[in-house]
């Protein structure tokens, strides 16, 4: 499949035309719209702009929503059925479980919804389906978990807490955010049994409630993580990664240089399962599970034209995304087990064979206003990496140009 890298050209073109070949920086005349922290409705700031307050005015930490309704504290025993209130209007059916039943594990959710026991108007659902008000929930008799008093945290328990928060770049009474090593896990799976998912059950408060994923990372890939430490936060945030108001910048070591140094890459992925593995394919549109995705990269710096360091700015999130798309482009990310297969590459001497991928940071207006702006250093194999190749992580990053969609 030809490669759609769509190269800057400042001849005038239809307005389709200009939006993938203009410029970075031609692309990003200001369009009407404020920024967050500002008049509601309006748009976060793009990177290039001067970054707005991490923490929120004080006037609007005051302003706290009505208090919650407490949730359903009885465990079924026997066959439930409920209806969706509006309050969990557009809530995943996971969620949806866990904001009900505080102490329900990940594990149990997963396995009542794929054995279709949990079943929404009659029907079979995934857990990341989002339910709408007044739809009918089938749930099964269910396990809990029953959460640990506060303060009652075992000698495990208190190393897992020091571990997260020695990974802490930000939090506040909403908001965490981790600076997420190389190795571990979002989530559970198949022989994984330590991951973030897991570890944050030692942080579970009063009610039983604990800190909620808002997006996921690789297991390989390092770098910033936003958790949730309330549902009112969790709402918001996984709206605003919805609307595309979130923004991600990521770091990457390549092979070779990309040409055209700056580009907008857009395909279609679809999802290819073996025995062994998994992996994101390149597709066409209308293929079976096959989904749009856009990446805009740039490069920030050369070593010796062998090796580059780029940076990403994602505007889809898929699966893999940015690796397959470095892939598609022929420069595979350096030290990645899925998708670099350049025959004869050989690695320089002293770098790790680990991905070099970094989630770097992370923009995305904060629930009670203003806007969270956290960012990850290079992780330890990263800045190995970065001092041998006499790479400047200070160095102006050329992404803060690139469109925001």
């Amino acid at each position: 499949m030809s490669r759609r890298i769509k190269r800057m050209n400042p001849k005038p073109r239809s307005r389709d035309e200009r939006d993938d070949s203009r410029p970075f920086k031609a692309r990003t005349a200001k369009k009407a719209g404020p920024r967050p922290g500002g008049k509601p409705g309006t748009k976060p700031p793009r990177f290039a702009g001067e970054r707005a307050e991490r923490r929120p005015p004080k006037a609007a930490a005051q302003e706290r929503p009505a208090p919650e309704k407490p949730v359903e504290a009885l465990l079924p025993t026997k066959v439930l059925t409920v209806k969706v209130t509006a309050d969990e209007n557009n809530m995943r059916v996971d969620r949806f479980l866990e904001a009900r039943f505080p102490g329900l594990s990940f594990s149990h959710i997963q396995r009542v919804v794929r054995k279709g026991e949990l079943r929404v108007d009659g029907k079979r659902v995934d857990s990341k389906d989002r339910l709408e008000e007044g739809q009918s929930v089938r749930i099964p008799p269910l396990k809990l978990d029953a959460p640990k008093a506060v303060g009652e945290l075992s000698e495990a328990a208190q190393k897992t807490l020091k571990a997260l928060k020695e990974m802490t770049i930000y939090e506040d009474d909403d908001v965490l955010v981790l600076n997420k090593p190389f190795g571990l896990a979002v989530q559970g799976g198949s022989g994984t049994t330590r991951h973030i998912d897991q570890m944050l059950e030692v942080m579970r408060d009063s009610k039983g409630q604990k800190p909620r994923l808002v997006h996921r990372i690789d297991k390989d890939t390092s770098g910033c993580l936003l958790i949730a430490k309330t549902r009112f936060a969790a709402s918001h945030l996984t709206g605003a990664f919805r609307s595309r108001s979130a923004r991600k910048v990521y770091w990457a070591l390549v092979p070779g240089l990309p040409k055209p140094k700056q580009g907008r890459i857009s395909t279609f992925l679809a999802k290819e399962e073996s025995e062994d593995d998994t992996i994101m394919r390149i597709a066409q549109h209308g293929d079976e599970g096959a989904s749009h995705a856009v990446t805009y990269y740039a490069v920030v710096e050369t070593a010796g034209n062998k090796l580059t360091w780029v940076s990403l700015k994602p505007v889809t999130g898929r699966t893999h995304q940015l690796r397959a798309h470095m892939e598609h482009i022929g420069h595979p990310i350096v030290g990645d087990p899925k998708y670099f297969n350049i025959e004869n590459w050989q690695l320089p001497g002293g770098l790790q064979n680990r991905l070099h991928l970094l989630a770097r940071r992370i923009v995305i207006p904060h629930p009670r206003g203003g806007v969270i702006d956290a960012t990850a250093p290079l992780p330890p194999h990263m800045q190995q990496s970065w001092n041998l190749l006499g790479l400047d992580a200070s160095r102006f990053d050329p992404i803060e140009n690139a469109p925001e969609e």
